[in-house]
């Protein structure tokens, strides 16, 4: 529905035009009325109006100021003006202000009804071309996300093939000189709309691009020099809850660079992680590019760690944890020690954990996967309180799973429900949930309790239990064989036979005469 607004300092007038326009047009227009232009200047701050029909003359403000006005606020508005035949000199003017119509007073209904189709029809056709643009911008976006997300994940990628990528989605604009920049939040990345909307708007430089990476880095492309100053007094007065860094590339100057542009803006973003908690900034890659220190990891501490794990001995755990990731030197390192020396915690000690028991609870599997990278976290303390916790989480784990190990708990009543479920179903995950053990682990315990795989010791079983049926029932073999948990006849006979040596039914003649034998031997003795 369109909006329509009526101004005229007659109210007959005013509501005489709203009643024949909502009797022909039902549905079309949302008429609202104005007596004056001061009047009809509030209407129109207050939402859009689509359609303006206003007399010229009028108090207060009339119908050329109210034009010129609109011409400022509402450049799209379609202007309608009401004039008398004397008033054409009125009416010249307004022709610089692009007014589409004129309708002469008295009105005449046949006539208002011819304009404002024309109107619509016009109206039509402008949104149709708007939304073509609209389209075309869009695939031109999307083109140039893609290339330079295509540039970003391809660290081999040939400069020359970045360049003529870059060309081909618009970006040649940047060859003069430009800097990459990647902004990072400390906290909810969702508040990267708060930066991009400031970047659609605000930014004054010849070329500015913008997209969000892999990661959830906002990457600027720019060659306006003080666009990140702005863009850092523009988060600061929106007072945005969490800490923001903006690293910086170098200075480039040819497309071909702009794949190591991004690695730099990138790594400079990285060293977010040893600036002060809750502290915003920019940091340049020229800052930080010479920060190549590689001290010896600390391999033995690490092997301590994962040894110390199961026993009762949190605070040396916690107190070689504080020595690996001392917060207060942190400043003076580079990334490259903190990356390898968190690798070195996840093989030795994490995923070692996982390797021997298993998977443990969902809860710590979270914890397992986003200790995965340093770069998931909003500053080094935050990741060390992470892997912390982990660390004395599994602590707990390996240490409960020890104790069942060392008193057969959990087998014994696996053995049970063996035992009960026999004719059933019956598979190893079914019982290792059953007993909250991992299915891996399980199996491993399992085999070292019984001195059998799971699955030959549930043949042995059921074979025990067909062995008594058949010696003391007439039941036939297939049935039998049924009632103990095996799908046909075949299967049992086969499995039957591995066991025991002989079928089923020989191993029932042989039982059943035995018993016959001996029923005569007591007799005779009677």
């Amino acid at each position: 529905m369109r909006t329509l607004l009526i101004v005229d300092d007659e109210k007959n007038i005013r509501a005489g035009l709203k009643a024949m326009i909502e009797r022909q047009y039902r549905d079309r227009y949302d008429v609202s009325l104005a007596a004056d232009g001061t009047e009809a200047l509030d209407v129109i701050r207050d939402g859009r109006i689509d359609i303006l029909i206003t007399d010229i003359r009028m108090p207060e403000m009339d119908g050329l100021a109210l034009i010129r006005h609109v011409a400022e606020l509402s450049p799209n508005t379609a202007v309608i003006i009401l004039s008398g035949h004397d008033d054409f000199q009125y009416a010249k003017e307004a022709i610089k202000f692009h007014v589409r119509e004129y309708l002469l007073k008295p009105i005449v209904r046949e006539e208002m009804y011819g304009i404002l189709d024309r109107v619509e029809a016009e109206l039509g056709r402008a949104e149709e071309a708007e939304s073509r643009l609209d389209e075309a911008d869009r695939v031109r976006e999307e083109l140039r996300t893609a290339q330079l997300h295509y540039i970003f994940v391809h660290p081999a990628i040939d400069p020359a093939d970045a360049a003529e990528r870059c060309r081909s989605a618009g970006l040649e604009r940047l060859e003069t000189a430009y800097r990459v920049g990647a902004l990072r939040f400390a906290g909810d990345r969702g508040q990267n709309v708060l930066a991009q909307e400031f970047l659609a708007r605000g930014a004054e430089g010849r070329a500015t691009f913008h997209l969000e990476d892999q990661d959830g880095y906002l990457i600027v492309l720019t060659d306006e020099a003080a666009l990140f100053d702005r863009l850092m007094r523009h988060l600061k007065d929106k007072s945005v809850s969490s800490a923001y860094h903006i690293g910086l590339s170098r200075m480039k100057e040819r497309l071909e660079d702009v794949r190591a542009g991004y690695a730099e803006a990138r790594r400079a973003a990285g060293y977010s992680l040893l600036q002060p908690r809750c502290s915003s900034s920019i940091i340049r890659y020229e800052s930080v590019m010479d920060r190549t220190d590689a001290p010896e990891l600390p391999v033995d501490d690490v092997r301590r760690l994962a040894n110390m794990l199961g026993t009762d001995r949190e605070a040396d755990m916690k107190a070689i944890l504080v020595r690996l990731f001392d917060l207060k030197k942190t400043s003076e390192v580079s990334l490259d020690y903190l990356e390898r020396l968190s690798k070195l915690l996840n093989e030795t000690v994490f995923d070692d954990v996982f390797r021997t028991y298993g998977e443990a609870s969902l809860e710590i599997l979270r914890l397992y996967k986003r200790v995965g990278s340093i770069y998931r976290f909003s500053d080094i303390h935050e990741y060390f309180h992470e892997a912390e916790n982990l660390l004395f989480r599994l602590n707990d784990y390996v240490r409960t799973v020890r104790s069942t190990l060392g008193d057969n708990r959990e087998m014994r009543k696996a053995v049970a429900y063996i035992e009960a479920h026999y004719a059933e179903d019956l598979n190893m995950a079914t019982v290792s949930n059953h007993v909250s053990l991992n299915y891996s682990y399980f199996s491993e315990l399992f085999k070292e309790y019984t001195g059998q795989s799971f699955v030959s010791y549930v043949k042995a079983v059921r074979i025990e239990k067909a062995k008594a049926l058949l010696a003391r029932t007439d039941a036939k073999i297939y049935e039998i064989g049924q009632s103990v948990g095996f799908e046909n006849a075949k299967q049992f006979n086969r499995v039957f036979r591995e066991l025991e040596g002989v079928p089923a039914s020989e191993y029932r003649v042989r039982r059943q005469g035995a018993g016959h034998l001996a029923g005569e031997l007591d007799t005779s003795d009677t």
